[in-house]
């Protein structure tokens, strides 16, 4: 795989600094003899193990390198690890759930539909991305924790009641987040 499209985005990956400043300059060459440009303060260089020290450029101007970056709403860093965005994720399914606090308190809605509207919007929301995401232990953990606290609080399960995840995944019909994360891939 050269490059990831989409839309107006493009990520170029490539093995080698010459390759990517070649397939940089390529691409700029390219766009220039469309009438479009680059533009430098949207472009970044994202490297990983690399060992050359020398900055990409377009048109003679350095590109800034960054230590992550954002593509199509997921956060890469150089380690390859997946925490700021699975941190971002979790931020922002919390922020859909509390707005939906009203659905979830309800006495309107059963439980089948407050399950369903998790799983249709807060859920989604989480998962976007996951495919890419390194499945460690904690990070799976905390999004199963994150999960289960929010089903915890759609059934109205309070402290010092307690069930297990199991009957909690049973009474409303989930599996562990690691599954479908698999499933997605």
């Amino acid at each position: 795989m050269d490059d990831l499209d989409f839309a107006d985005d493009l990520a170029l990956l490539s093995h080698t600094q010459q390759q990517m400043q070649e397939k940089t300059s390529i691409v700029a060459d390219n766009s220039a003899s469309l009438g479009l440009h680059i533009n430098r303060g949207k472009s970044k260089v994202f490297k990983t193990n690399a060992s050359s020290n020398t900055p990409i450029t377009v048109e003679g101007d350095a590109l800034e390198e960054v230590d992550s970056f954002t593509y199509l709403g997921s956060i890469l860093d150089k380690q390859g690890g997946t925490d700021a965005d699975v941190k971002t994720r979790i931020g922002k399914a919390r922020a859909a759930f509390h707005q939906l606090k009203n659905i979830w308190g309800s006495r309107q809605f059963n439980i089948t539909t407050k399950i369903r509207v998790f799983n249709t919007i807060v859920k989604p929301i989480l998962l976007y991305g996951a495919e890419t995401w390194r499945t460690t232990a904690t990070t799976m953990k905390k999004i199963q924790v994150f999960i289960n606290t929010c089903l915890r609080k759609i059934l109205k399960i309070r402290w010092p009641e307690k069930i297990s995840n199991d009957e909690l995944w049973q009474r409303t019909k989930q599996q562990p987040v690691k599954d479908d994360i698999l499933q997605r891939r």
